[in-house]
């Protein structure tokens, strides 16, 4: 059995946020009608979508919406999972392919919008070299510019470390992400189209997706800072080699103690920029770009480093506000091409766009209390993030990561030990090799509270193991201490591996290296979603030390638990459903691997379990019915208008829109689950209303609205009336404007009865309130008894 080449690689050396499957897909945009444009085939087929799931992953800027959801007039791919198809690199692993001129995908944007980032795909060439095209964008039907698109940064084949030869086999990492601005700002309800005017250049594009958002005006210099520019002779063209005259910037700003600005432009940077006590800023990552990559030592590129820890290493360094932009068509694992390196401690990367490198950051220590956040991470060749070689204290936190070419977000602790580090609200879409998010050693690290969507192949979403060189007890480097995996959502994670012909489980457990032994491992109040193989995976060596607790599983491919090594597990309010196989558990190591059951348990157990020499064909549900847009029965797509029949509240914890609201009052608060918080719409300025996407046409018979039960909410009345929608385009009435007083003498709650139409989009709109000028809302709560 040869084990597949996941996770990193010797870079240097060679349920309180409950996600349904039943549901449609959270966080995107219904189909849209138009004249001339027939729905997307795919508004059958919903998946949920890692974006905008309460409480849980990054909190990003832009509104995301499906292109298989949109208006569009080209053809339907997906959904598949199966290695080396296109839809299978797709997030939802479904897509659009526009093949002739005059086919298009067009969104209609839910909220103001000033710029647009759209993943796509096109062929490569017969040299393996890409190719380069255009996409016409329209607005309301107007031409208003071409932009350009490529596969240059796509399309790689064999096996590890790949090669650009469409002479070999196993084609992959096929998509890639445009960015471009619109030069106004376009209102919600307009339409924004993909439009292909020619195949000359290019036989089909295919869209995925497009996530659309509001850019802030740039930042300005800040007082005192040194300006790359205008004290050093940068040339925002992009035209000359900035590189030296930029690394004189940061040394100045580093023996003056001043901050050093990178104003708009775009920067040719063809090595290293080394960093060391220093803040470089720039005026947004929509604004201040780094690109370039040396013209004859193809091992140069544009990054930003700090000083490796055998010269003592970097510290306290701030990078800040703008984009590294690089130009690496390859994976060459030697290459330092890195968007971030070194060593940096005490130091922080915040609000960094890092795309077309190698690794986002590849972090090599000795080093501590390093941070990431509030970054992005696209289209890398190998990992978004490693922590390699000894990093403490450190955390990447509310980062979204997409598309990488191994481990969305990883660490390593090669030969030296990582201790105490955390991962924390990211969300990690599309490894397209490897797992979203892993730990390969390491004593005491937590990774909570992100989403893990769509794993490719050779991984999983959630790994814990002793793997990888230098991982060992030995030197201290093994799974060790407490390891919190806690409130995480994990979605058509695992996959049906292409060396393991029997999969890899959504969260899986390892011990090649030695036997997980004297850690403890707890998983808790987190949802495995539609896994695309097992739900629970053991292999490779025992694990032992391993807790279960408030898990929701809620579809799996094949089973809810593949056992295919020792180890000792406990579990509590384990709760499985939409299991493919009659028998949950696969087991073949007999008393080997040890289960102590508490309360709560349902529909992953079985005794005795199965043990079978032929592993099934994963059986996939894309949200809906098991059985629909699996390989074992295509033709039997899950009926988004027929869910199974549910109980409880269905608003907590769906994706939510405003009109507006008050300082830190927003819309979230309104369907959290905590009558503590609140949402406050602007003062004085009714209308205002809050839209809640149910996920899927549901039949509500009552509402329940809930203002915080302290008595110093007096009592008060409000005007709402509440419509409805099945696409979010037409609404209607469900229930008039109607005063509603809230008194906390009786809880400070309002009931609302109604027919039972069915919606999906469920809007209360507030024009009046007797106790503040304002729309106030504590708690959505939507049933449909």
């Amino acid at each position: 059995m040869t084990p597949p080449p996941a996770g990193p690689r010797l870079l240097r050396r060679s349920l309180s946020a409950s996600l349904s499957l039943a549901l449609a897909a959270a966080g995107t945009a219904a189909a849209v009608v138009l004249a001339g444009a027939p729905p997307a085939q795919a508004a059958a087929v919903p998946a949920p979508s890692p974006v905008g799931i309460s409480g849980r992953g990054a909190t990003v800027p832009f509104k995301e919406q499906e292109a298989e959801y949109a208006a569009t007039n080209g053809s339907l791919i997906g959904p598949d999972r199966l290695y080396g198809s296109l839809p299978s690199e797709a997030s939802g692993r479904q897509a659009v392919t526009l093949d002739s001129a005059g086919e298009y995908v067009e969104f209609t944007l839910t909220a103001p919008a000033n710029a647009m980032t759209f993943r796509h795909s096109l062929p490569d060439n017969a040299a393996g070299t890409g190719r380069d095209a255009s996409l016409d964008l329209r607005i309301n039907g107007s031409s208003l510019k071409s932009v350009p698109v490529t596969s240059k940064y796509g399309w790689y084949y064999g096996g590890y470390p790949f090669n650009n030869n469409p002479g070999d086999t196993n084609p992959h990492h096929f998509y890639d992400e445009t960015r471009t601005t619109f030069g106004s700002t376009l209102a919600a309800g307009t339409k924004v189209r993909l439009q292909v005017t020619s195949t000359a250049a290019s036989p089909s594009f295919t869209i995925d997706l497009a996530d659309f958002e509001q850019v802030a005006a740039p930042v300005g210099k800040p007082s005192g800072a040194l300006d790359v520019v205008s004290d050093f002779g940068a040339d925002p063209s992009g035209a000359a080699d900035s590189t030296a005259k930029i690394q004189a910037a940061v040394d100045a700003g580093r023996t003056q103690g001043r901050e050093v600005y990178i104003p708009q432009g775009t920067f040719k940077v063809q090595d290293h920029i080394v960093v060391d006590k220093v803040t470089l800023r720039g005026a947004g990552p929509w604004y201040s770009v780094l690109t370039g990559r040396h013209p004859t030592d193809r091992g140069k590129a544009v990054g930003v480093y700090g000083k490796y820890s055998a010269q003592g290493g970097s510290s306290n360094v701030t990078l800040k506000d703008f984009a590294i932009i690089g130009d690496i068509r390859e994976r060459v694992d030697n290459d330092q091409v890195n968007a971030i390196g070194g060593a940096m401690s005490h130091s922080v990367v915040d609000n960094v766009w890092m795309q077309h490198t190698k690794c986002g950051a590849w972090m090599d220590g000795p080093m501590d209390d390093f941070t990431i956040r509030n970054s992005r991470i696209l289209d890398q060749t190998a990992d978004g993030v490693n922590f390699h070689y000894g990093v403490t204290n450190s955390t990447v936190t509310n980062t979204f990561v997409r598309n990488t070419g191994d481990d969305g977000l990883a660490m390593w602790a090669e030969n030296v030990p990582n201790v105490k580090n955390k991962f924390t609200f990211n969300t990690v879409i599309l490894p397209i090799l490897a797992n979203n998010i892993v730990t390969y050693g390491g004593r005491d690290i937590t990774i909570s509270d992100n989403v893990m969507s769509d794993t490719v192949t050779n991984g999983g979403g959630l790994h814990i193991a002793n793997r990888y060189p230098g991982v060992n007890s030995g030197q201290g480097t093994a799974v060790s201490g407490t390891h919190t995996a806690a409130r995480n959502t994990l979605i058509r994670t695992g996959n049906n591996d292409f060396n393991w012909r029997f999969g890899v489980g959504a969260i899986w457990f390892s011990g090649l290296n030695e036997p997980i032994n004297g850690a403890t491992i707890n998983i808790t109040d987190s949802e495995i979603l539609d896994s695309s193989y097992a739900a629970i995976h053991l292999i490779e060596g025992a694990s032992n030390g391993l807790h279960f607790d408030n898990i929701k599983i809620d579809g799996a491919g094949t089973y809810a638990l593949q056992i295919q090594a020792p180890g000792t597990a406990s579990f509590n309010k384990v709760v499985a459903t939409h299991i493919a196989q009659s028998n949950p558990i696969h087991n073949c190591v007999g008393s080997g691997f040890q289960i102590t059951q508490g309360t709560g348990n349902s529909g992953w157990y079985a005794n005795p379990p199965a043990c079978t020499g032929v592993w099934p064909a994963p059986v996939w549900t894309n949200g809906g019915v098991p059985g629909g847009g699996g390989p074992t029965d295509p033709t039997d797509p899950p009926d988004p208008t027929d869910p199974p029949e549910e109980t409880g509240n269905l608003a907590q914890g769906r994706p939510i829109t405003e009109t507006g609201h008050a300082d830190v009052y927003g819309a979230g608060n309104a369907v959290d689950g905590n009558a503590g918080s609140y949402w406050e719409s602007r003062n004085n300025a009714f209308p205002q209303s809050v839209t809640v996407d149910l996920g899927a046409a549901k039949a509500l018979k009552r509402l329940v609205l809930r203002l915080p039960p302290a008595a110093a909410w007096a009592a008060r009345t409000q005007t709402i009336g509440v419509t409805g929608s099945t696409d979010n385009s037409a609404y209607s009435s469900l229930k008039a404007p109607t005063g509603y007083t809230f008194d906390p003498s009786s809880g400070n709650t309002a009931t609302v009865t109604l027919t039972g139409t069915p919606v999906r989009y469920l809007r209360l709109t507030f024009t009046a309130n007797t106790g503040w000028p304002a729309g106030q809302l504590s708690e959505l709560e939507a049933y449909t008894s």
